[in-house]
C-alpha cells in the first residue's frame, strides 16, 4: 500500500491544503482533479472531466459534489469549499478536515464534525469516463447528509458564464442527464437548476487568465447514515450506450486492486519507486486515434511525440509495459514522413515541427530493443530509422540537414518558428530559436547513428555508411563544442545577433544551459565527461528540483516563472526549473564516477507538496524554487523514475 497522508495541520491551513492537488485518471485521458482542501483553483478541476477526440479536448462536466452534515439536532455543518469572485471562501469546510491521504492512488478525506466523522473516496472505472463517490460514516450518528451537484459542461480551458443558455437537464431515474453527455445517479436526488455565480479559480488569475465562472446547481442527493459502516454513493459517467457502471463501492474497490497490480509489475524497490511507478500509469492512455499514447501532462496537455519519446524508457520499460510500449513505437513509426517524426500537438492536427523528436524517437528505440532484446522490432523498424538518416543527409522540413563540411545536423527554418525543446513564443516570436546546430541536437545525433549502427549488428544487417556517418559527426562534436568558458557551446553556427535569420555572419552561442547534459550522458555521448565542467554546470544551475534553463549570470535570466502567459512564456527557458533534465544530470555524474545521491533528495520531497504523489513540469529559477507548470508531468516522472533504476 502506498500512502501519502496529511494531518490537521495541513488540512486545516487553506493556503496548504489549497495548494496541494490530487489525480485520478481513467485512462482514457480523462481525470477527476482537486486539492486537499476541496478548493477549485483551477478551471480544469473537476470530478469528472471527459476527454474528447484528443487527450487535450477535454471537457469538465461534474465539478464538484459538495457534501453538508445535517446533525439530528437540525445543525448543518457544510463540508465543501468554494471560492468567489468577491474573494469570499465559502463554506469553509476544510477546517473541519481532520486527515487527507492518498492511498493506492485514490484520495481518501476525513471530516470530524463533533462526535461525528465522515469519510470520502473517489475513484474512477479504470478504462471509462466515470467517477465514484462513496461517502462512510466512520462514528457518531445516525446524520444526514445532502449532496450539492456543481456542474457545466465546456471546454477545459474555457469558461462557462450564466449569460449563455442554461444546461439542459433530462431526468432519469435517481438522477439526470446533463447536456446529453453525462448522468449522474444517487439516493435521493432532488432536482433544482440554477447558477451559482462567480466560482473564482486563483491559480488562473495568477496565471493572467480569466478566473471567473458560473456553475449550474443541477440539485443534491440525500440519505441518512444512521450507524458507522453505512455509505452514501454517487456515480456521474459519460453517457454513452456502454451499461450502467457497477455501484460506486464496487469501482473504488476496483480501482485499488488495479493500481496495487500496477505498482507490482514495476517491481518497485522503495516507497517512492512505488509512487513513481504509479504516477507514471496516469500518463499511459488509450484513445480514439491509438491503442496507446502518452498524455504529456494533466491537467492542460494532450499527447506530444518529443515529451512521449522522452518519457518512454521511463514510462515503459520501468514499469513492465514493455509490449504496451512495442505498440506506441510502432504507431508512432506510421508517422514518419521526409525522415520526421509527427509532433501530434494538442492543435489535434498532424504537424511537423521539432528537430529533436524525431532524434528521440531514434533514441526510445534503441532502449527498447537493447533492453529488452526485441531484434523483431529493430528488424522491423530499421528500414525506416535509417530512412531518418537518409532524409537528413538530403535535408527536410525547416532546413534541417546534415551540414556536409562537419556532419553535425543543422536547423533553421523561418523567424516564427522554435524547433528544438526550448520551443516558447511570445507574440508568435521565439524566445529561443536556437537556430544552428543546438548541443543536445547533435549528441542526440551522434548517439541515434551510433545506436543504428547497434541495430543493424543485432538484426544481422549491413551497417552500410552509417559507421562513418557516426565516426564524422563524433569527431566534429568534440573538436568544435568545448568552449572557452570551461563549458560547451548552446548552439554552434547561429545567426549572429546584428544580422537577420540567415545572414551571412555567424556565431557561437557559449550561454550557459543544461542541454549539454546529453553530450555527457546518452548511452553513445560523443564525449566522456569533464568533471571540471560537470562541477561548474552543477554550481550554476543546479537548483533542489533539477537543473535551472539558463545560468543566473546570464543575460535574460528570469528566475520567476509567473505571471500572465507572455511572462511565463519568456521566463520558460530562461531560468526556469526543469525537473526532467535530473536524468541527464545524474547519468552524467555517473559516467564521471561522481555522487548523485543528493541529486534525488528534493525531488523525492516534492512527491508530497505540488501534484501529490507526481513530479511538476517546471518551477521557480530563484529560491524558494516553488513548483509551476503542470502539476502532473509525464517526462518529470519518468526521468526520476528512470534514474533511480540504473
Amino acid at each position: 500500500m502506498i500512502e501519502i497522508r496529511f494531518g490537521p495541520q495541513v488540512c486545516g491551513d487553506l493556503t496548504s491544503a489549497a495548494g496541494r492537488e490530487w489525480l485520478v485518471p481513467d485512462g482514457l485521458g480523462g481525470y477527476a482533479m482537486g486539492t486537499v482542501a476541496g478548493l477549485r483553483t483551477r478551471r480544469y478541476h473537476g470530478l469528472l472531466v471527459v476527454p474528447g477526440e484528443t487527450p487535450a479536448s477535454r471537457k469538465v462536466g461534474l465539478a464538484s459534489l459538495d457534501p453538508a452534515v445535517i446533525m439530528p439536532s437540525g445543525a448543518r455543518a457544510r463540508l465543501g469549499a468554494h471560492e468567489w469572485a468577491s474573494g469570499d471562501v465559502d463554506p469553509r469546510g476544510f477546517e473541519l478536515l481532520e486527515r487527507f491521504d492518498l492511498t493506492d492512488g485514490l484520495p481518501r478525506w476525513r471530516w470530524r464534525i463533533g462526535e461525528v466523522v465522515l469519510e470520502r473516496e473517489l475513484a474512477m472505472l479504470p478504462g471509462r469516463s466515470c467517477v465514484a463517490v462513496v461517502h462512510r460514516l466512520v462514528s457518531g450518528g445516525p446524520v444526514e447528509l445532502e449532496l450539492a451537484a456543481a456542474c457545466t459542461w465546456r471546454d477545459a480551458h474555457g469558461e462557462r458564464r450564466a449569460d449563455g443558455p442554461p444546461l439542459r437537464m433530462e431526468p432519469v431515474d435517481g438522477g439526470a442527464v446533463l447536456e446529453g453527455a453525462y448522468r449522474l445517479s444517487g439516493p435521493g436526488w432532488t432536482p433544482q437548476g440554477h447558477w451559482w455565480r462567480g466560482a473564482y479559480h486563483r491559480e488562473e488569475a495568477a496565471r493572467g487568465l480569466p478566473a471567473a465562472e458560473d456553475l449550474w446547481y443541477a440539485g443534491r442527493f440525500h440519505d441518512v447514515l444512521r450507524r458507522p459502516g453505512d455509505t452514501v454513493s454517487v456515480l456521474a459517467w459519460a453517457h454513452d450506450p456502454a451499461p450502467v457502471p457497477p455501484p460506486a463501492p464496487e469501482v473504488v474497490a476496483a480501482a485499488r486492486r488495479r493500481n496495487r497490480t500496477v505498482v507490482a509489475a514495476a517491481k518497485p524497490a522503495d516507497d517512492v519507486e512505488a509512487t513513481l511507478a504509479l504516477a507514471a500509469d496516469a500518463f499511459v492512455v488509450r484513445t480514439d486515434q491509438a491503442p496507446v499514447d502518452v498524455v504529456a501532462g494533466y491537467p492542460w496537455f494532450g499527447a506530444w511525440s518529443r515529451d512521449t519519446m522522452i518519457s518512454y524508457e521511463g514510462l515503459f520499460l520501468c514499469t513492465g509495459r514493455a509490449d504496451l510500449g512495442r505498440e506506441l513505437l510502432r504507431s508512432y513509426a506510421a508517422t514518419l514522413s521526409e525522415g520526421m517524426l509527427a509532433n501530434t500537438a494538442d492543435t489535434g492536427r498532424v504537424e511537423y515541427n521539432t528537430v529533436d523528436g524525431t532524434l528521440w524517437f531514434l533514441h526510445a528505440v534503441n532502449r527498447h530493443v537493447t533492453r529488452t532484446a526485441d531484434t523483431d522490432l529493430a528488424d522491423e523498424l530499421l528500414p525506416a530509422l535509417r530512412g531518418v538518416v537518409d532524409a537528413h543527409l538530403a535535408g527536410t522540413r525547416y532546413g534541417i540537414a546534415v551540414d556536409p563540411a562537419d556532419g553535425l545536423l543543422t536547423q533553421g527554418g523561418p523567424p516564427d518558428v522554435a524547433l528544438t525543446w526550448m520551443d516558447a513564443r511570445v507574440y508568435g516570436v521565439p524566445v529561443t530559436p536556437r537556430v544552428g546546430k543546438p548541443v543536445e541536437v547533435n549528441a542526440l545525433w551522434v548517439s541515434g547513428l551510433a545506436g543504428l549502427v547497434e541495430l543493424a549488428g543485432l538484426t544481422g544487417r549491413d551497417a552500410g555508411e552509417l559507421p562513418r556517418l557516426h565516426d564524422r559527426a563524433r569527431a566534429a562534436f568534440r573538436d568544435r563544442f568545448p568552449a572557452p568558458t570551461g563549458w560547451l557551446y548552446d548552439v554552434l553556427d547561429s545567426p549572429a545577433p546584428a544580422y537577420p535569420l540567415g545572414g551571412a555572419a555567424r556565431h557561437d552561442d557559449d550561454l550557459l544551459r543544461p542541454n549539454q547534459l546529453l553530450a555527457w550522458s546518452l548511452p553513445y555521448a560523443p564525449l566522456e565527461p569533464d568533471e571540471s565542467a560537470l562541477r561548474r554546470v552543477r554550481a550554476a544551475l543546479l537548483t533542489p528540483l533539477g537543473p535551472r534553463s539558463l545560468s543566473p549570470d546570464s543575460p535574460g535570466f528570469a528566475g520567476r516563472h509567473r505571471g500572465g502567459p507572455a511572462d511565463r512564456d519568456g521566463a520558460y527557458h530562461q531560468g526556469t526549473v526543469w525537473p526532467w533534465l535530473t536524468g541527464p544530470l545524474v547519468d552524467a555524474h555517473r559516467r564521471a564516477g561522481l555522487p548523485t545521491e543528493d541529486l534525488l533528495v528534493g525531488l523525492d520531497g516534492h512527491l508530497t507538496e505540488y501534484g501529490l504523489g507526481s513530479v511538476s513540469e517546471t518551477a521557480d529559477g530563484l529560491a524558494p524554487h516553488a513548483a509551476t507548470g503542470c502539476p502532473f508531468q509525464a517526462w518529470s516522472v519518468a526521468e526520476l523514475l528512470r534514474v533511480r533504476r540504473p
